[in-house]
């Protein structure tokens, strides 16, 4: 048998080029690390994470004890002129006395010491929950980001897998439409078979390019989530086995959705902190009380300039401010302050509903998914039967040709399928872990054990 030239290099390369494509290829751990660095959305999330954590201790500073210090220096320029009266009370023309150019100091330490202001102990526990509300908005943005990740990551393997079947479809077609002209030119088949075959072939040829763009255009998304090129990424395994949800029933999955996940935890923050500011603004009726001492000392010349005089002042003691009438405006702050803490906990039943939402449909996306797969590893084996049981019809006379394309056509559909299912099911696995709150890299660990390099 006669050999194409470089076939023996070929063979030797192929594994070689293999084994270098398997050791450059990426897991989703590793996307996911990547992208934790490089992510634009997460960097702003950590960032603002940072500056909602400064409220706790800016609240603080509303209890602790203020100290201030001042301090002048200046050159004074003064002139003296007197204006005396003669015996009939007239006023006889100024007469210049004395003229000074001196230097005097001062300076003063204030401390006050805040005994009783309501509204700043409340300000300080809203800091908590804000801080708490920080906290859980940023821990969502972590959990948001695995999804994106995986998500992307999945979308560039489906995106390759359909490719991969559209391609191999179109090599199929092509080799019918071979067959079809070859018969047609000893005459054992039509002129339509042939044209059937062009027709199909035509069509996977376009089918091909919406591929191809498709799998461009996910990569590329995953690129901008890590920064680079991923290049070959890891694959799903044949025979992965995946677990279905424990707990297995629904309400359990549910329930801690209502109650764990973190967007229901930093809405539950906001609408506590929405209360606290009616507080805030109801306590513009009550009095404050201060603990206040200061220290000054002035220095400056005597009457006209005769000697100096250094005065020291020490001072220490209460002062109380009691608000009386502000023009109405602290009944309005408060008004403002009911309506929107009243909006707050709409929102929190809005997203606990939300929530339970997101977690049953997660649930029915894993437990249907499952399914779904069993439906189409099954659909599979049928029609790999189904098309060679035409292949041989089309053999023997008792299939055309039409008939073993749309076989054919079958195979790769229900492949392209198989795949787009079980990564959509990994994706709801994800998304059932996020509705609880309790998605983590360790999940994304889980799954990468069942992926391997192509």
């Amino acid at each position: 048998m006669l050999r194409a030239p470089g076939v023996h290099k070929c063979a030797i390369l192929l594994p070689v080029l293999l084994l270098a494509g398997s050791a450059l290829a990426a897991d989703i751990v590793q996307v996911y690390r990547d992208a934790l660095v490089y992510d634009a959305q997460y960097a702003a999330a950590r960032a603002t994470a940072v500056a909602g954590r400064e409220k706790q201790p800016q609240a603080l500073a509303g209890l602790l004890p203020t100290i201030g210090a001042t301090g002048n220096t200046f050159w004074n320029d003064s002139s003296y002129d007197v204006r005396l009266l003669d015996a009939n009370s007239n006023q006889l023309p100024p007469k210049h006395y004395r003229h000074i150019r001196y230097n005097s100091n001062a300076y003063s330490v204030s401390l006050t010491q805040p005994l009783f202001r309501w509204q700043n102990l409340v300000q300080y526990d809203q800091s908590k929950l804000l801080v708490m509300q920080t906290e859980a908005t940023f821990a969502q943005a972590g959990q948001d980001l695995i999804l994106r990740v995986s998500q992307a990551y999945f979308d560039v393997l489906v995106a390759i897998e359909n490719l991969r079947a559209v391609q191999a479809n179109k090599a199929a077609i092509a080799q019918q439409l071979e067959q079809a002209k070859k018969n047609f030119e000893v005459g054992t088949a039509t002129i339509t078979d042939t044209y059937e075959s062009q027709s199909r072939y035509d069509l996977a040829t376009a089918q091909e390019i919406a591929a191809e763009n498709e799998l461009e255009v996910k990569r590329y998304a995953l690129r901008v989530l890590i920064g680079k090129d991923p290049g070959e990424l890891n694959r799903l395994q044949p025979k992965a086995v995946m677990d279905p949800p424990q707990p297995a029933t629904m309400e359990p999955w549910v329930e801690a959705a209502e109650r764990d996940s973190f967007l229901v935890q930093a809405q539950e923050a906001a609408a506590e902190a929405a209360s606290k500011t009616v507080d805030i603004n109801r306590a513009g009726h009550y009095p404050t009380v201060d603990a206040v001492a200061s220290y000054s000392a002035n220095n400056a010349p005597g009457q006209f300039g005769l000697g100096e005089i250094d005065t020291t002042t020490r001072q220490i003691g209460l002062q109380i401010n009691i608000p009386i009438f502000q023009g109405g405006a602290v009944n309005s702050r408060t008004r403002e302050a009911v309506a929107r803490r009243d909006a707050e906990r709409a929102s929190l039943d809005n997203v606990r509903r939300t929530a339970a939402l997101n977690a049953r449909q997660a649930y029915l996306g894993v437990v249907n998914g499952l399914a779904e797969v069993r439906a189409l590893q099954a659909a599979l084996v049928s029609s790999l039967s189904s098309l060679e049981s035409n292949r041989l019809g089309y053999e023997v006379g008792v299939r055309i040709n039409i008939d073993v394309l749309n076989a054919e056509n079958q195979v790769y559909v229900t492949r392209r399928d198989l795949a787009r299912a079980r990564y959509s099911t990994l994706q709801n696995q994800l998304r059932l872990k996020a509705a609880v709150g309790t998605l983590s890299e360790t999940d994304l660990e889980r799954i990468n054990i069942l992926l391997e390099a192509p």
